[in-house]
């Protein structure tokens, strides 16, 4: 038995209490001798790591209306994965913060470090009833809560309502609508979209819409499928835009895309209900022509939906005093004054269960052309599957699969052997971390 606690079985799976043994090095335990109850009147600081746009508003917020807590915010940088490098060395180090934003996908691999406090000890379970359930659950390890959550990403297409009207292009309701749509687009010297190859995140959504299942658990093994056949439908659908140079392979959300989006030489975007603060602060000068529609779907008529991104406020394992961190994740996250700073601030879909009212989510309403484009994450957030599970070293994950999703861009080489190989990858980090892993169901490799 570790002195910090179970060694190396903690179990992890959301409900299944049975899901397959993290074998965590005494996941989620506090560090000896460390936690501290604050003394009445005394004065603390605690640090928070994060890259929410507008997050400066509620923590200002806060610190003017509890002194004797106050909250140190550190801007980190979000591109790449860089803030989770970070993070991962800075615990490893002892000099984690503590706090950070942490996305659901990624809380696994934090508890494979011992990196994160178990928020259960201190009373979280009392919360539960704030948050949107399933959101709740994406923190929920063998029964301890190890993050608060904070906002989802229900997908959907944004696209130039002008443009295609022009051009007489309809809004792709099918992804064969979207292929059509890109051939069409092609012929006005414009572009629908770009294949972002380090963007793991909104890869794994469009795989997760299609019914991809990435992770599971058998007993205590993890299952691995990266390239099960709804992966492989996916990555042949862009392999083919690309191949037929109907897209760009320009990373999004950088410098030439901005520049792209606002000259209209990228007319859509398939991207998260955060996704409106991101346009309207980026291109300006399009204000009025964008619209926002439901994500195609691969059958007529049906209703698939997923999430890109989404994230929590976690307490990192070395934090001194973790009663005062739990209550500022708390506060953050539900109550109604600093939700409704947050959606200002453009951070995603509140996972507040309430709160703030449907006018809130509309405050870019007009760089929409009016749309009450909110509705259309709304209902997709309702449509989300959410069964999907995630597993440990997604983090490293999306490093793989933008490492070869370049390659195969620079030498030709099909999308659908970047999903095999790294699928292979997948399985051997989970090894060398000495998990029981095998290849799940409808892999190509099992």
């Amino acid at each position: 038995m570790s002195p910090y606690g179970p060694d190396r079985r903690t179990v992890v799976g959301g409900a299944a209490a049975a899901a397959a043994g993290l074998a965590l090095a005494g996941c989620g335990n506090d560090g000896p001798g460390k936690v501290k109850v604050r003394k009445p009147g005394q004065k603390i600081t605690l640090s928070f790591w994060s890259w929410v746009p507008g997050i400066e508003n509620p923590v200002g917020l806060w610190n003017d209306q509890h002194p004797e807590v106050q909250i140190e915010l550190q801007k980190v940088s979000a591109v790449g994965g860089a803030q989770y490098a970070k993070m991962h060395a800075a615990a490893k180090a002892g000099e984690a913060p503590d706090l950070a934003q942490i996305e659901y996908s990624v809380v696994p691999s934090f508890l494979l470090d011992n990196a994160l406090a178990d928020l259960s000890k201190y009373g979280a379970e009392r919360y539960r009833s704030r948050f949107v359930g399933w959101q709740w659950q994406q923190s929920v390890y063998a029964g301890s809560v190890y993050a608060i959550p904070q906002d989802s990403g229900p997908m959907g297409l944004f696209y130039r309502q002008d443009l295609l009207d022009r051009w007489h292009v309809a809004t792709p309701r099918t992804w064969a609508d979207y292929a059509d749509a890109a051939r069409e687009i092609r012929k006005h010297g414009a572009w629908i979209e770009t294949f972002s190859a380090t963007n793991g995140n909104r890869i794994a959504g469009l795989a997760w819409q299609a019914g991809a299942r990435w992770f599971g658990t058998r007993g205590d093994t993890w299952t691995v499928a990266i390239d099960d056949p709804p992966s492989l439908r996916v990555a042949d659908f862009w392999s083919r835009l690309v191949d037929d140079d109907l897209i760009k392979t320009i990373p999004d959300r950088q410098n030439a895309w901005y520049k792209d989006v606002q000259t209209g030489d990228i007319v859509s975007w398939i991207g998260a209900s955060w996704g409106d603060a991101l346009l309207t602060g980026n291109a300006p000068g399009t204000a009025g022509k964008w619209r926002v529609a439901s994500l195609p779907q691969w059958k007529r008529g049906a209703d698939a939906q997923a999430n890109w991104g989404g994230s929590t406020t976690a307490v990192f394992r070395d934090c001194t005093y973790p009663r005062d961190a739990l209550a500022f994740a708390v506060w953050l996250n539900s109550a109604p004054e600093s939700v409704k700073l947050l959606i200002k601030g453009g951070y995603g879909f509140p996972s507040a269960a309430s709160g703030y009212s449907t006018s809130d989510l509309q405050g870019r309403k007009e760089f929409f052309g009016g749309q009450p484009y909110s509705q259309v994450f709304t209902a997709a957030g309702r449509a989300v599957d959410t069964s999907w599970k995630w597993g440990p070293t997604v983090d490293t994950l999306y490093q793989r699969l933008g490492d070869a999703f370049m390659e195969a861009i620079a030498d030709g080489t099909s999308f659908r052997s970047v999903l095999k190989e790294v699928q292979r990858q997948t399985i051997s980090d989970l090894k060398v971390k000495g998990l029981k892993v095998v290849a799940g169901p409808g892999s190509a490799t099992g």
